[in-house]
């Protein structure tokens, strides 16, 4: 008997974020070590799962990438992975999807509802079949212990709690034997 897998192409996917600085710009980011997989030939019926290696964020520039590695921020010598695993996957029509399930960071587990535009399946030069995704949704960092802050003599803060997520992710269709 077979089944079927969505397994991740991560040549053609990525993961990157955004948060406020200083309250008036963006400092952007990206994972670059993650994997991800729907079970499933159905995607609003299939479990979906991602891992993220944090130990691979880059905001380019070393000394920040260092201090959100350290204990201030992901403490990645004792939570070197985030995970997201799926618990519902709804059809809002013309192709729109909200994507519930548990984000946990630090090992503080949270719900997180994201948007989801499904860009289709096609094949590709070597008759792979594909599916696109682009994923959008935000959380508040301090929810998952990401706490440190200072605060700005002009009144706000320098980081906002809020993290603006994006991904564009490709998934290849595998047919395993169980």
């Amino acid at each position: 008997m077979s089944t079927i897998k969505w397994a991740l192409d991560p040549t053609h996917s990525e993961i990157f974020f955004k948060v406020k600085h200083l309250m008036i710009t963006n400092v952007k980011g990206t994972f670059g070590t993650f994997d991800a997989s729907i079970d499933g030939e159905d995607f609003s019926k299939s479990p979906i799962k991602v891992n993220i290696d944090v130990n691979s964020i880059s905001t380019n520039n070393a000394d920040r990438d260092a201090h959100l590695k350290s204990g201030d921020f992901f403490e990645t010598e004792q939570y070197p992975e985030m995970t997201f695993v799926s618990k519902s996957f709804d059809n809002k029509g013309d192709n729109e999807y909200k994507l519930s399930g548990d984000l946990t960071i630090k090992g503080i587990t949270k719900p997180i509802t994201l948007d989801v535009e499904f860009g289709g399946t096609n094949k590709d030069p070597w008759g792979n079949e594909k599916a696109g995704f682009e994923v959008k949704g935000k959380f508040n960092r301090s929810d998952f212990g990401l706490n440190w802050n200072s605060a700005l003599e002009t009144g706000g803060v320098l980081v906002s709690d809020e993290v603006k997520l994006e991904a564009a992710v490709q998934f290849v269709k595998q047919t395993v034997e169980a």
